[in-house]
């Protein structure tokens, strides 16, 4: 079974659900629990070629996915699991598989809210596809419609 489970947490209704499903795969497998919540870089910008760098912007974020992560570490800490968490920035694919390496997980589990219309999955993209692609483990996509 799991010995090591990462999961990729955002705080949003699907991520809810996979905090779910991963705590049940601990309970069943005895696996240590990580969080990893993904703030995405950004910069506001002025123009097409210029970009403006917001500090204050940037610690509101920060703060923000601090939160999110915090609250998903107690959620599993309250349902009596020993989990970690970590806080990052970049682009989500490559920290989560950069995390899962770190850990060297067994298991990656994501959330995933199913989008209508080619327009919004494409708007929206899709980190859980490319997880699969690139993970070196097992990829669980916890699925909410």
């Amino acid at each position: 079974m799991y010995k090591r489970i990462l999961l990729a947490y955002d705080g949003s209704e699907a991520g809810q659900k996979a905090l779910l499903d991963c705590g049940d795969l601990a309970n069943l497998s005895g696996a240590e629990l990580s969080l990893i919540a993904v703030m995405p870089l950004h910069m506001g910008s002025i123009g097409l070629e210029v970009g403006v760098y917001d500090q204050a912007a940037e610690e509101r974020e920060r703060e923000r996915y601090q939160a999110i992560l915090n609250a998903g570490l107690a959620r599993l800490s309250a349902a009596g699991h020993k989990v970690s968490g970590e806080l990052v920035a970049g682009d989500s694919v490559s920290e989560i598989t950069r995390a899962a390496k770190k850990i060297d997980a067994d298991l990656i589990v994501v959330g995933h809210k199913h989008l209508e219309g080619w327009a919004a999955r494409w708007w929206q993209g899709a980190i859980s596809g490319a997880l699969i692609e690139h993970a070196h483990c097992s990829v669980l996509v916890s699925i909410i419609r």
